[in-house]
């Protein structure tokens, strides 16, 4: 397939990123190859590190590679991750990554070069079409979608294919839709690593001249990493200073909230490591009642202790999906922490979250103008629907045998390239 695909499915995530190429009606998922490589899906991440042997003095790696490097070297490399969260943000100019600043289109075009990279020689030949996946609703507190495009656009320009942009939710629905043998009209819930997204799909029976009619489509910016910070608040945050308080002329302040607020995702974490940033916290740290917790902080940022400390957070996640309790275990930084956390703490916390999704799950029907009764199947996709209490919603309001599931990380792409195929591709793009 892969030498004469005629269209490439991008599904370019907020965590991890998966690629899908179509011919014939039929879809085939990128597998990467290499000693790192982690099958179909590629981690959605960049490392940078100095070599006086490569052109400018920095290289850099993405994906699962990025991570090797980072684990070898860390306090000689920077490590950025989840960087699609801030594609609409225009508060976000560039990345400064030791000496050099780069756009956002940068990071993408360098990620991208690695990923086709490390294709094994399947996305060498590209397609005439590229469907790339977007989020219904951008991460972000004002997020600014013409930007987020005019980003994108700027991202994969040089491709010399056709750029397609269809909401990620449609092609997962377009995927679940090539496994029914029957009419319906279904439901589709993606939640990734920063967005929740909805879309509802009709189904005709196969054989139809159209498949697929796409009613409607909604979506929220949280998700994943929202979860994550949950438990960064509750169990992390306390022992860096979260809380406490500075003398200021006189003044008792509390410290500025901002700092933490950047442990709420990997870019904005990673971006903390610059000058500005460690010179600001080592005045604070010597105005602090508790000097002890500012410094504690400062080492995770110099010591580039993101990524494990986010690693913890994702098991203790993955092991609540699981099991009613698990245990949390981080060490680095001066933080020893070991907690057991039950699913209901966990779910204590993320519960003004799972509010507003279950909100938007009533827009997207309002907006689709059906009801939850002519909803026939409810496909649930990406990594965050695994959660128990995600899936709780969706059984509530819909009987459990009207429930599917699989291909969480990869459905996405797999759908995106088969919309590459059809004729009215126009009416699926964003």
């Amino acid at each position: 397939m892969q030498q004469d695909a005629r269209a490439l499915g991008l599904d370019f995530g907020t965590t991890n990123s998966v690629a899908a190429l179509a011919s014939g009606g039929e879809s085939q998922l990128v597998s990467f190859a290499g000693k790192e490589a982690t099958g179909e899906v590629f981690r959605s991440a960049l490392c940078f590190w100095h070599d006086s042997d490569v052109k400018g003095g920095m290289a850099h790696e993405a994906g699962p590679w990025a991570i090797a490097e980072y684990l070898e070297f860390p306090e000689d490399s920077r490590f950025l991750q989840s960087f699609k969260s801030v594609a609409a943000s225009p508060i976000f100019e560039t990345a400064n990554v030791f000496e050099k600043r780069f756009r956002f289109e940068e990071l993408g075009q360098m990620f991208l070069g690695k990923l086709i990279g490390h294709a094994g020689g399947a996305l060498d030949r590209r397609p005439e079409r590229i469907v790339v996946g977007r989020p219904v609703e951008y991460a972000g507190a004002r997020p600014d979608e013409a930007l987020a495009r005019q980003r994108y656009d700027a991202m994969f320009a040089g491709f010399g294919s056709e750029v397609h942009y269809v909401y990620e939710p449609l092609g997962a629905a377009f995927s679940y839709a090539s496994r029914l043998t029957e009419a319906a009209t279904i439901l589709v819930a993606d939640f990734g690593g920063g967005t929740s997204d909805f879309s509802l799909v009709r189904v005709e029976a196969p054989g139809a001249a159209r498949r697929c009619v796409p009613l409607g489509s909604v979506g929220i910016g949280l998700a994943g990493d929202r979860f994550d910070y949950r438990i960064v608040d509750h169990l992390v945050l306390p022992m860096l200073g979260k809380g406490g308080s500075y003398e200021s002329f006189g003044k008792t302040l509390e410290i500025p909230r901002s700092y933490f607020a950047d442990f709420a995702d990997w870019s904005r974490l990673a971006l903390m490591r610059n000058r500005r940033t460690m010179d600001e916290l080592a005045r604070l740290k010597k105005a602090a009642h508790d000097p002890v917790a500012i410094g504690r902080m400062m080492t995770v940022i110099e010591k580039e202790l993101g990524y494990p400390l986010y690693d913890a957070v994702g098991a203790l996640k993955r092991a609540l999906s699981d099991a009613d309790s698990a245990t949390f275990r981080f060490s680095g930084g001066g933080i020893e922490i070991e907690q057991t956390v039950s699913r209901a703490d966990f779910e204590g916390w993320i519960a003004p979250d799972i509010a507003r999704i279950e909100e938007t799950v009533d827009r997207a029907l309002a907006k689709a103008g059906v009801t939850a009764d002519a909803i026939d199947r409810v496909f649930l996709t990406g990594g965050s629907s695994l959660i128990p209490a995600i899936r709780r919603v969706f059984h509530q309001r819909f009987s459990e045998d009207r429930i599917a599931t699989g291909g969480e990380l990869t459905s996405i792409a797999h759908g995106l390239a088969l919309i590459g195929e059809e004729a009215n591709l126009e009416e699926w793009a964003a």
